[in-house]
């Protein structure tokens, strides 16, 4: 098994993706992501960068979507505020 801090538990797995943590248990029991197990005391544990793999399609569609009038792609993201 890889080094442990390169891991998150499943609380910190749900929180960073945005779920709760029933979720990320029944995304692992349908086969949707991959739980690895504690050496010691068999708790579920997910690798940061599987979770990141999980995020970028995700990322990616909310960041650009097809503008309906011309077939172009156009931000979702709201504009930043400047500082005053």
């Amino acid at each position: 098994m890889d080094r442990l801090k390169d891991f998150l538990r499943i609380s910190e797995a749900a929180e960073y993706l945005g779920v709760s943590p029933n979720t990320l248990r029944n995304w692992e029991n349908a086969g949707k992501i991959a739980a690895h197990r504690h050496p010691v005391n068999g708790y579920r544990l997910f690798k940061q960068e599987e979770l990141d793999a999980l995020l970028r399609p995700i990322q990616s569609s909310e960041a650009e979507e097809p503008d309906e009038d011309s077939g172009e792609k156009k931000s979702k993201r709201k504009p930043t505020k400047k500082p005053r």
